[in-house]
């Protein structure tokens, strides 16, 4: 049997591997693999695949056998390919040990770099490259990030004696240190080694590179890894893969630098190189945001207020052939890219190519762009934009007009606005989150440990770090506002408080970040309204041509139907008419009616509610002009009306008339234990079947009267909750016929309409044939459904929910997302069964699902007619829905 490859090597203008091999060898593998074959100059390695990580998680932390092999032939031929030997006293082949993971997981992973380092070959580094200098601070880079990747000493053990040297001998920055300088602190950081392991730092080369490596196969599983992909849904099965590539060095001088640079502004998606470099430094410098980074181009220099040179400036030849590479990564990837790059002794490597992470707002202009420059076709710019990042931009931004009380500006490193409590850290971040307070979350540097806290946050701020560190790419990820790199503030940890410009921000105060201008504004500033024309109305136009599916909204308000129809909207797909009950004025009225004793009691109150229903439903029949509106009868147990507290009783007495003592007695008789599962829904309207008749009436006189109003015909779509057997369904939609044609007869006018059910029941799943043979459309209450097809109510579920995820019973909340399996059978079931009874039949879905892409995703492959959300949810859905398409139709293609 021929023996497994598990290495595959690339450089030299030649790789093994290309770009459509991402799922074996990593995104970054796959990448470096594909810029070798393109000629592009980067440095030689080889990537170990995600199958090994794989194999090493299933057999115990233990590599397939014929590994080692193949990682030594690999690292001879890079050896041979840079002149030099792994381990070579003279003259030394040193690498860079690297993750990279199918899918981009900025900074949630580890790497080692200067890896061949010891005290023998350290001096063969000198020597070859004629700078002691440079070959100690290598060697003292290496131990730092060894040590704290492999050897669990954490870095501020490094930091901590680095920053005393510095200050006992007065420098500011690493640079102003020397060869011998450099060869005291690798000693001291030594011993601190020795103290804290109780053995000396590895000499042995080889048993660098396999801890290096284990490291990162190890990291796949760490804590901030595996929140990262709970949050962004990236599958635990699929693995690492390591890169290992020969070392070119940024720190050889004034000629050396480093930088991190996207192709297009990845904030704005301006057609414009964004990104910073430094001089004599190594990458991790840049993104760590050690050191402040200079700008590359000279626009952004100026636009910055920088002194200090761009790389268009300081080093104009390397700047032409790195523009000239991001030209042709863009032709040839069809995407914006983020670039890592190293320049050694004026000599420019390629060290990482990637498709860049980009706000919501970037997204938009990048895909429209592309596709105007013809890089891409319409179909592909619609898939370009990620449906829930809209989020970002139908949400206020800060008013341009208000004041503001500005104590500090920073770096505008991912745009919005937020206003929220001042806290220190991660783990009260996330607390203060699930208290449901707004937080923002304030640090000297964020770390990969600090992405709960991020992500609970409604913005970032940093003091230290530019616009390519760890807090703004993950921000940007997240479209959390943020602003980095404020040196002007003082964070006092201890004291839960920050000073700047002799202002004092302490723990719980309340402060804006405007991730747009960089601004901090002391106390909260009101916000505006999206904007929503330009690339916006553009993108929403293209997903609509490609869009299968009708998108409706969840509304029974004016504001809500009219901002529903701003998105969009192409119709109400659930009006909750109990929502309409709460209100101040009608209240009493209802709380009379439920309290009643018998019918004639009931009447009366309904007679009071009947016109207001009525101008409620003529509102949203106006606003939706002719479009379908689907409004749900009756729904929620009737104690939510009733008062609870002997202060409410008391009270409700005294406006209904009714004595307390009968009041508390009717509470009581009205108590359910599971309510949820109890007298509501349809059954209310067996019951008492006057709450349904007053309903229908209303629905049917608002349409006559709506109709006239907007010269639109007008057709209800009335919906009967809860129903588990055609015979409810049946008992009850002869009465609202009855009442539709005493209307016709009363107004002299013809009505058409619809009746429907709302399948949330299994049962009613289930038996969708014989109910479809009486209801005429079909809206799947998936948040019912859930409910009752798990035995879970979703209000108690978030209490243990987290665990189920944690120990990977499930991947997903199946209230946030449609469980495709158990839930979405019997959605599939329904829909199959309901249209042999009636084809045709409309079939539509108005849980909060309507409005999750994954679970519209779902609702095309089963064919539903349309989906319904709530308003701010409508240009996501309509996004997902054509996405939705194009995906289906391609796998059609396939097939």
């Amino acid at each position: 049997m021929a023996e497994q490859k598990w290495v595959y090597s690339f450089g030299d203008g030649k790789a093994e591997g290309a770009a459509s091999m991402r799922n074996l060898l990593g995104g970054k593998g796959a990448n470096l693999a594909e810029m070798s074959n393109l000629g592009l100059p980067v440095p030689p390695g080889f990537t170990i695949t995600t199958k090994v990580c794989t194999a090493f998680y299933a057999n115990d932390r233990q590599y397939p056998a014929e590994l080692a092999s193949q990682v030594e032939v690999a690292l001879a031929a890079v050896g041979q390919s840079v002149g030099a030997s792994f381990g070579d006293a003279r003259n030394p082949l040193l690498v860079s040990v690297r993750s990279g993971a199918r899918a981009s997981m900025p900074g949630m992973m580890d790497t080692v770099l200067n890896l061949g380092l010891n005290d023998t070959t350290v001096e063969g580094l000198a020597l070859r490259s004629g700078d002691k200098r440079f070959a100690y601070d290598s060697y003292r880079r290496f131990i730092q990030m060894y040590s704290d990747v492999v050897l669990g000493v954490d870095h501020h053990n490094f930091e901590e004696i680095l920053e005393y040297y510095k200050e006992e001998h007065e420098f500011n920055l690493d640079t102003e240190l020397t060869a011998e300088d450099w060869l005291r602190v690798i000693a001291l950081y030594k011993e601190r080694i020795e103290e804290e392991l109780g053995k000396p730092f590895p000499q042995d080369v080889n048993e660098q590179l396999w801890g290096a490596i284990g490291a990162v196969f190890g990291s796949w599983r760490n804590a901030r890894a595996e929140t990262y992909r709970r949050l962004h849904n990236i599958p635990e099965g699929w693995g690492t893969a390591v890169n290992v590539q020969a070392m070119v060095f940024g720190n050889m001088g004034e000629t050396s630098a480093t930088g991190v640079a996207f192709t297009r502004n990845p904030s704005t998606g301006e057609h414009a190189i964004y990104g910073e470099f430094l001089v004599n430094a190594q990458g991790e410098d840049v993104v760590a945001g050690i050191r402040t980074p200079q700008s590359l181009t000279k626009k952004a220099r100026l636009e910055a207020s920088d002194r200090k040179p761009s790389m268009e400036e300081a080093m104009p030849e390397v700047f032409a052939q790195l523009t000239a590479v991001f030209d042709r990564l863009e032709k040839h990837y069809r995407d914006m890219q983020d670039v890592e790059f190293t320049v050694q002794n004026g000599k420019l490597w390629m060290l990482q190519t990637r498709s860049g992470k980009r706000t919501a707002r970037a997204a938009l202009k990048i895909a429209i762009d592309m596709a105007r420059e013809g890089l891409i076709d319409e179909k592909t710019a619609v898939t370009r934009v990620d449906p829930a990042a809209l989020d970002q931009l139908l949400h206020p931004t800060l008013d341009p007009d208000a004041e503001r009380d500005i104590i500090a500006t920073g770096l505008p490193a991912s745009p919005g606005a937020a206003s929220g409590e001042v806290v220190f850290s991660s783990d009260e971040a996330a607390s203060a989150r699930a208290e449901g307070r707004r937080v923002i979350l304030v640090r000297i540097e964020t770390s990969p440990e600090d992405i709960h806290g991020m992500h609970s946050a409604v913005a970032i701020l940093t003091t230290r770090g530019g616009m390519t560190s760890h807090a703004a790419v993950v921000a940007r990820g997240m479209g959390r506002p943020c602003v980095s790199g404020v040196g002007s503030i003082r964070i006092d940890y201890k004291a839960e408080q920050f000073t700047v410009m002799g202002v004092t921000v302490k723990k719980g105060d309340i402060i804006t970040v405007d991730g747009s201008t960089g601004h901090v504004i002391r106390g909260e500033v009101p916000m505006l309204q999206p904007e929503l024309s330009g690339d916006f109305a553009t993108l929403m136009g293209w997903a609509d041509t490609y869009r299968r599916m009708k998108v409706r909204t969840n509304a029974e308000t004016p504001v809500d139907a009219m901002t529903a129809r701003k998105f969009g909207a192409e119709g109400i797909g659930l009006c909750r008419t109990e929502h309409m009950f709460f209100d101040e004025t009608r209240i009493v009225a209802v709380r009379q009616m439920i309290l009643a004793d018998d019918e004639k009691g009931r009447r009366a109150p309904l007679q009071k509610i009947l016109p207001m229903q009525r101008d409620d439903f003529r509102q949203l029949f106006v606003i939706m002009k002719g479009l379908p509106v689907t409004i749900r009868l009756l729904d929620p147990p009737l104690h939510e009306f009733l008062p609870k507290t002997p202060e409410e009783i008391a009270q409700v007495s005294e406006t209904t008339g009714m004595p307390a003592d009968r009041l508390a007695r009717r509470v009581q008789e009205l108590h359910e234990f599971n309510p949820m599962l109890g007298h509501r829904g349809c059954r209310l309207g067996i019951t008492y079947p006057e709450i349904y008749e007053m309903q229908a009436r209303a629905i049917f006189e608002a349409a006559i009267e709506a109709a006239n109003e907007t010269g639109e015909a007008v057709i209800p779509e009335v919906m009967i909750p809860l129903v588990a057997m055609k015979g409810e369904f049946d008992l009850l939609k002869e009465k609202i016929v009855a009442v539709a044609g005493a209307v016709e007869k009363e107004k002299g006018a013809s009505l058409e309409y619809q009746i429907g059910t709302m399948i949330e029941l299994p049962r009613a799943a289930l038996m969708a044939r014989e109910i479809a043979k009486s209801a005429e459309f079909f809206s799947f209450g998936t948040n019912d459904l859930t409910q009752t097809t798990y035995g879970i109510s979703r209000d108690d579920a978030a209490s243990f929910m987290n665990d189920y995820m944690a120990k990977k019973l499930i991947s997903q909340d199946p209230f946030v997302s449609l469980d495709p399996d158990g839930v979405g059978e019997l959605v599939s079931i329904a829909a199959e069964r309901g249209r042999e009874a009636r084809p045709g039949i409309k079939l539509g879905i108005c849980g909060e699902h309507g409005g999750d892409p994954a679970s519209i995703a779902f609702c095309e492959g089963v064919g539903l007619n349309y989906v319904s959300c709530s308003p701010y949810r409508v240009p996501i859905a309509r996004l997902a829905a054509a996405q939705a398409a194009l995906a289906v139709a391609a796998n059609a293609g396939h097939d």
